[in-house]
């Protein structure tokens, strides 16, 4: 930003200076207090389900590995080897299988495991360094016999809280339904602060004793289950200002809001939490998967309506798919490659790899989805192992170019500096002072160029009295006192 290079100026013009420059530290000072918002981050997350993967593996069910607690657990190796935080689905009681519709917070026995093998699980992630995220759902409620009675929640020394009618939004079907024997009543809460979920009772978050019961329950699953951060979902439900009033209760390492909106209202909603959360790249998602599937990679290069062409990279958390767009029959439209799709053919491995090779190589926080990692582990765990020796992070820079209708960007690390090329009609001469660090496929997937001197050929993180995390030779690898494991979990040394 060129301000002036004449110090010779007058009064007024130093008096000008001084406020940007005081205004500029403020907003240093804002963003570096950001709640649930590490800056520069170099996480990458791991979405550890899909859509019904708590089920009996059959042909339709779980075809990319059933996800409940025990099954996770003989993964822990190799989440802890590639990623820095996993987002769990729903863990407490619920009407519905998944845990969406969830009947008593303070009960963590539910449809993915227990309560003890829950704790377990976080346990020996937390043993490799590697950070949880809760599926955090306070939008709304289950209910217990009727349409307005629920569960009571008992968070020990944060509170017992009994929800009630009067706890329910007021455009509730409960009271709007002709069905409902609450029809027509006046017994409920105030006005909804965002949209309506038609299948539960919505909370009313205006009400203190609300409030109360959400700041108890995130402080809860933080400081005695023992997460680490947060995915809120359905935040379309309610304001913004009560995620950062939660987030600000809880002090969570991480936060990212479910926002499934536009760039426009995803800015809006970023500026009510008080940039105290990320929020998923919903835009971003839609256009990547739009170019990829149609091989139009003209349209990845820094797209209007994107996060990071708005300077809101830091707060972006990139995704091809997740539970709800990927493998439901009432989503289809919004998939990637298209409702019940084979993952194993080559055409849909190509797109797959280059869609992950395009979130992995970008600033943001990537989040890699389950199916994609299960089917492509190796190749996948590759682009992750690249990212980390470069240390790319969610504010890296980048230059963004395309030539042929090949997508080429250049990205800028802690260590090191990436180029990543998609399309078959892609060079794969590598410029200057790089050499190629990956090739991803012989035609339609992706070539990765480092840098001469990209870090150093064993990159480690800091270290503790459990494990050490480190890249050598492009692999991740994990050491354990005089032991290192692979990506699979291997014993390697």
């Amino acid at each position: 930003m060129y301000l002036c290079r004449d110090f010779n100026i007058v009064k007024p013009m130093k008096k000008f200076l001084l406020f940007v420059l005081l205004t500029m530290m403020s907003a240093l000072m804002t963003r570096a207090e950001n709640i649930g918002v590490p800056a520069e981050c170099e996480d990458v997350m791991l979405q550890a389900f899909y859509w019904d993967s708590y089920k009996t593996q059959t042909a339709t069910d779980s075809k990319y590995g059933r996800t409940k607690w025990i099954d996770l657990l003989k993964d822990t190796a190799a989440i802890n080897a590639n990623f820095d935080l996993v987002w769990f689905p729903p863990s407490a009681s619920s009407t519905g299988g998944v845990g969406y519709y969830h009947v008593c917070l303070s009960n963590q026995d539910g449809a993915w495991g227990t309560k003890a093998k829950l704790t377990q699980l976080i346990n020996a992630l937390h043993a490799g360094n590697t950070k949880v995220l809760a599926d955090i759902v306070i939008n709304h409620r289950g209910n217990k016999s009727t349409w307005v009675d629920f569960w009571q929640d008992n968070f020990g020394t944060y509170g017992t809280y009994q929800l009630k009618q009067s706890h329910i939004c007021s455009g509730d079907e409960a009271f709007t339904d002709p069905s409902s024997s609450y029809y027509g009543s006046t017994t409920h809460g105030g006005t909804d602060t965002g949209t309506n979920d038609g299948g539960c009772r919505d909370l009313d978050h205006r009400s203190e004793y609300v409030q109360s019961w959400a700041k108890a329950y995130v402080q809860w699953m933080l400081n005695v289950m023992h997460y680490d951060g947060f995915r809120y979902d359905m935040t379309l439900g309610y304001s913004g200002s009560y995620l950062s009033m939660y987030n600000q209760t809880a002090q969570p390492y991480f936060s990212v809001s479910e926002y499934w909106e536009g760039i426009d209202k995803q800015v809006s909603h970023l500026r009510a939490t008080n940039f105290n959360t990320l929020v998923f790249d919903f835009p971003m998602k839609y256009v990547l998967c739009n170019a990829i599937r149609y091989s139009s990679y003209s349209q990845l290069v820094n797209p209007s309506n994107s996060l990071r062409n708005r300077g809101y990279r830091r707060y972006a958390v990139s995704f091809i798919d997740n539970h709800d767009t990927f493998e439901r029959a009432d989503a289809q439209s919004q998939e990637f490659l298209g409702y019940n799709v084979d993952l194993s053919t080559a055409t849909v491995k190509n797109k797959i790899l280059q869609a992950n090779a395009y979130i992995l190589m970008l600033p943001g926080v990537p989040c890699v989805f389950y199916p994609h990692w299960k089917s492509y582990q190796e190749e996948i765990n590759a682009i992750i192992a690249l990212r980390k020796k470069a240390g790319i992070h969610s504010e890296s820079d980048v230059y963004e170019s395309v030539n042929n209708n090949s997508y080429e960007v250049i990205t800028y690390g802690h260590r090191g500096t990436l180029i990543l090329r998609l399309g078959p009609n892609r060079s794969r001469q590598a410029p200057d002072g790089y050499y190629v660090a990956l090739e991803g496929g012989t035609n339609g997937e992706y070539t990765i160029f480092a840098a001469n001197g990209t870090a150093v050929d064993e990159v480690e993180s800091e270290p503790t009295d459990k494990c050490v995390k480190f890249v050598r030779d492009g692999r991740m690898l994990i050491r354990r006192g005089n032991q290192v494991f692979d990506m699979t979990g291997r014993i390697v040394e």
